[in-house]
């Protein structure tokens, strides 16, 4: 056995690779580096789906495709009730999700790709008080989802930013949102029961649902001069410090790299990125000394916390933006299983009591 199925290969896939030795990423057969600021959410998202349906639209058609999907989950918006309202975003926005057709066709997963783009801008503005913004078809996916957010278009460098970090956390390997998505794709019950196993998974604080913590962090300390005391403070209490350190990772995870050059290139970030630069070395200097057996580097929840808070995301929204891009990967590990996999069963060792034999 196995304790949290460490080492275990339990799928073989053509989506993605994890190195953590040398910190590296391949989507597709793609280093992150060659994708992230350089590739759209729909062009990410088209490369990871290629191959896994009859017929899927390409190019200006998918952009297209995706953006009267976006439109017609809109109409499911009407479903946003005070009970929803009430809730975090991330289960307001599973509720709404759960709302659509199950399926296994590229239609449906297309409006699995729109749903957390326009659910969460929606729930958002509806917890604040302010009407849902209706999608506009015509946009790239990225300027949509901001332009719903804040009832604006954004900056080119906005949505740029934001297309970056969709891409970047696309996929990642066999992680637990991800194989709950395939568990659930083994039992053939549909794109839509993937989807929102993964989401289910992600919203775990051990998983998505971290990064959230990390502007927590950052606005507790309050300067650089604090940073030391306020970091070793925490470590004596048992905390762990959020945005450091990773299951799979031994050295630095490429993806916060990837996303720290998507931070410079917009506009008035630069104090914000200069003082969580001095926190996160303060950090690692603290945790080198502390735990010098352990490869313990920043990761991708540290410098996700710092983009979305530059574009104008609510921190309890985080999980929910982290799905946006995730569910590429959902969806292409479903489909990935359906089409080569078995039903996943694994076996259990019983270690409980022994039942009394008869006499």
């Amino acid at each position: 056995m196995s304790d949290g199925l460490e080492n275990v290969v339990a799928a073989e896939t053509i989506l993605s690779e994890v190195d953590g030795a040398a910190g590296r990423l391949v989507i597709r057969g793609h280093l992150l580096d060659e994708l992230a600021g350089h590739t759209s959410f729909a062009e990410a998202a088209e490369l990871m789906l290629h191959g896994f349906f009859d017929y899927l639209p390409s190019g200006a058609d998918f952009e297209a495709a995706l953006g009267r999907s976006r439109v017609e989950v809109f109409a499911e918006v009407a479903g946003l009730d005070e009970t929803l309202k009430n809730r975090t975003p991330v289960e307001a926005v599973r509720a709404l999700t759960a709302r659509l057709a199950d399926g296994d066709d590229v239609a449906t997963a297309l409006r699995l790709l729109a749903a957390p783009a326009v659910f969460t801008p929606a729930v958002v503005r509806a917890q604040q008080g302010l009407a849902p913004v209706a999608p506009d078809a015509t946009l790239p996916h990225s300027a949509d989802i901001l332009r719903m957010m804040r009832g604006e278009a954004p900056s080119p460098a906005q949505a740029a930013a934001l297309d970056a970090y969709l891409v970047t956390v696309c996929d990642h390997g066999l992680n637990a949102s991800t194989f709950a998505a395939r568990v659930v794709a083994s039992t053939r019950a549909g794109l839509a029961s993937a989807v929102l196993a993964g989401l289910s998974a992600l919203k775990g604080p051990l998983h998505g649902g971290a990064p959230g913590p990390v502007i927590e962090m950052l606005d507790e300390i309050g300067e650089a001069g604090n940073a030391r005391a306020w970091l070793e403070a925490a470590l004596q209490r048992g905390d762990r410090l959020m945005g450091f350190g990773h299951r799979i990772y031994r050295v630095r995870d490429p993806r916060a790299d990837a996303l720290k050059r998507a931070i410079r290139k917009l506009d008035a970030t630069s104090g914000r990125l200069a003082y969580a630069e001095a926190v996160e070395q303060a950090a690692l200097a603290i945790l080198r000394e502390r735990k010098p057996n352990r490869a313990l580097q920043t990761n991708v929840e540290f410098y996700t916390a710092l983009l979305l808070e530059a574009l104008a995301f609510p921190a309890d929204s985080f999980t929910c933006v982290f799905a946006m891009g995730r569910t590429i990967g959902w969806l292409a590990h479903a489909q990935e299983q359906i089409a080569g996999g078995r039903l996943i069963r694994p076996q259990s060792r019983y270690v409980g009591p022994t039942p009394q034999q008869a006499a």
